[in-house]
């Protein structure tokens, strides 16, 4: 006989409140049970103190014997120290992209990455481009100061 550690669901629809129970893994999920754990409060915040109440000298009894743990639980009792995590499990392949779209993402990056290449390169042109035209400006406006200067300086004698 396998003996499961799982939730068994009460409450009324659409407000779960679930018992702690350990239970043949055969027996209907909120049917037969072997012994009350704990109970479990879904709709309480979790750092609530009724959220999870649980008689941790029987869970680890029942662990030491052999019982599994459902995945929700074992995550639960993983908080309390009362056994490991369990392992996260790895996403399916289904639903990763084929290689031909990867191929063409790649491709979709490589010409977004020459495009910002070319427009940094040509704002860089363009700065350089209006900085010698902003210092031939200046030196226009210096050399026809300086020409009005001389006359003024000629007819002062």
């Amino acid at each position: 006989m396998a003996v499961r550690i799982r939730l068994s669901r009460g409450g009324s629809k659409k407000r779960p409140f679930y018992r702690i129970v350990a239970a043949d893994q055969r027996a209907p999920r909120d049917g037969r049970f072997i012994e009350k754990l704990g109970t479990y409060n879904p709709l309480l915040p979790k750092d609530h103190a009724e959220r999870l109440i649980v008689d941790t000298e029987k869970v680890s009894a029942w662990l030491q014997k052999g019982a599994q743990p459902t995945e929700r639980l074992q995550k639960l009792f993983a908080d309390l120290g009362l056994c490991a995590a369990p392992a996260l499990r790895e996403q399916p392949k289904k639903s990763a992209p084929r290689a031909k779209t990867v191929e063409r993402l790649k491709e979709k990056e490589e010409k977004a990455k020459a495009a910002a290449e070319a427009a940094a390169a040509a704002k860089a042109e363009a700065e350089a481009a209006a900085k010698a035209e902003a210092e031939a400006a200046a030196e226009a406006a210096k050399a026809e100061t300086e020409a009005e200067a001389e006359p003024v300086a000629e007819s002062a004698e």
